[in-house]
């Protein structure tokens, strides 16, 4: 398990309550105990808001429970969920020391408005932020057996940006890109939560997915005639406008940095509309034009270290407004030593041929372009201005990437052998690898505390905290 430093930094550098990142981390584990049950690996299909941060797109909002559709209704057992869920929840423990008690594992299973099976489930956790006192955070698991799944399941790997990601990483059975959109606008023509409006957006700016829109199209038409419910149309969509809006800050303000006016969301709905309905292409945006030698950057969330700066949050926080069209202030130190605050448009980070790192935006004011050196940027915030991009946005990764086909997807083992590791003792062996140099240490207790030592090539290490990569 991570420590308390290494969250509390993670949640300053994503200007987000260390409560609401604590639960994202504990999210990635748990995502990693599903995918590797027996029992659950092949069967249940990830889906939904959490599903759309953790598997496709980092800069996102986060949310706070799993959804999963569940082919197989035998699964809606109240004493197989609990039981299995205790099995996950223990591993999940052997594996990292989060501790989710088995007497804080609870199911209910019911019947839904189309009278078809579906549960719920509640999963208390204890994190490294670690409560003394109170109820324990917990986890929400909405389960249905009443989803038609038009398009084949994919294996995606999970953002799980923290020194104990596995090697390997971590997988989740989800739907794909092409069936989650389908069936968000579906969620938004049913229930108009903010969220599902703020899901459908983000995932229409994708432009790199317009040419599917024949495929998201059918799909949608197919699980509409399913509920059976009409095809959404913006028109029937126009009737939930003032709930929408009365909703926006209470459902959304707490899960993102800075939270986009509604307008802006509401705004875009007419032009997806025509592309859903009509196969209407939105006009692709241009690139900035590269200079000679240019190379854009787009690294995942805190995977970019700049020299000068001591941390990633600026970066983190002009990717998360450019991917939200917010303007950001930039506290920024020009080439003469003079600092200020400058209210921007941000669009691309580019390594130039002299291998500096450039942000690329506009001034809010004048929209002359202007470029800033990344290390010399010595703070950033997203504003709730919003703003129409001039040009193609290439600060966020990219949307769903290649992944090997689901047989060669790395899996982590639900059981372990019992392994001797030195005189007198048995039982498992973790092992750690150094945060600096990479070393490897074999440890009898989950301890990530490592001795003095030496790099692989034989220089002293200053590293004394290590990353939790084994359990044999």
């Amino acid at each position: 398990m991570i420590d308390r430093r290494e969250l509390l930094a993670s949640a300053g550098n994503l200007g987000l309550l260390p409560n609401v990142v604590e639960k994202d981390y504990v999210l990635g584990w748990l995502l990693a105990g599903i995918y590797n049950h027996p029992a659950l690996k092949d069967s249940w299909v990830f889906k939904g808001g959490t599903c759309l941060k953790k598997c496709y797109f980092e800069t996102y909002r986060f949310s706070e429970d799993l959804d999963f559709t569940l082919p197989d209704a035998s699964h809606l057992n109240i004493d197989f969920l609990t039981t299995t869920f205790r099995e996950i929840g223990e591993w999940v423990y052997e594996q990292t020391g989060i501790e989710m008690p088995p007497d804080k594992v609870s199911f209910e299973v019911f019947r839904n408005r189309r009278d078809r099976p579906a549960g719920q489930g509640k999963i208390s956790y204890r994190g490294p932020i670690a409560p003394t006192s109170g109820d324990l955070p917990r986890i929400k698991l909405d389960l249905t057996g009443d989803e038609l799944l038009v398009l084949p399941p994919v294996s995606r790997p999970v953002s799980h940006p923290y020194s104990d990601n596995p090697v390997g990483g971590i997988y989740a059975r989800c739907y794909s890109y092409e069936e989650v959109f389908a069936e968000k606008v579906r969620a938004l023509s049913e229930r108009a939560r903010p969220r599902d409006l703020y899901d459908v957006i983000n995932l229409f700016r994708h432009d790199e997915f317009h040419p599917a829109a024949q495929v998201i199209h059918d799909t949608l038409s197919k699980k509409c005639a399913f509920k059976g419910i009409p095809f959404p149309t913006l028109a029937a969509l126009a009737a939930f406008r003032e709930e929408i809006e009365a909703d926006w800050v209470v459902m959304l303000n707490h899960q993102l940095p800075a939270l986009p006016p509604v307008d802006a969301f509401w705004g875009e709905l007419p032009t997806l509309f025509a592309w859903l309905a009509e196969g209407r292409q939105p006009i692709a945006l241009a690139a900035y034009a590269m200079a000679a030698g240019d190379v854009v950057i787009r690294p995942p969330a805190g995977a970019i270290s700049i020299p000068g700066m001591a941390s990633s949050a600026p970066i983190e926080v002009i990717r998360f407004a450019a991917s939200n069209r917010l303007c950001v202030e930039l506290d920024y130190v020009d080439e003469r030593g003079n600092r200020g605050v400058r209210l921007i448009e941000p669009y691309s980070m580019r390594r130039t041929q002299a291998g500096d790192i450039i942000l690329h935006a506009l001034r809010a004011d004048s929209k002359a372009h202007r470029s800033y050196r990344v290390n010399r940027i010595r703070g950033a915030r997203a504003t709730n201005q919003t703003f129409t991009p001039s040009y193609a946005i290439e600060l966020t990764p990219m949307g769903p990437i290649s992944v090997p086909p689901t047989s060669i997807l790395p899996r982590i083992a639900l059981t372990r052998s019992p392994r001797t590791s030195g005189a007198g003792h048995t039982g498992p062996t973790y092992v750690y690898e150094c945060s600096r140099c990479n070393k490897r240490f074999e440890h009898s207790k989950r301890d990530a505390t490592l001795r003095a030592h030496k790099s692989p090539s034989g220089s002293p290490c200053s590293g004394r905290h290590g990353i939790w990569v084994d359990t044999k």
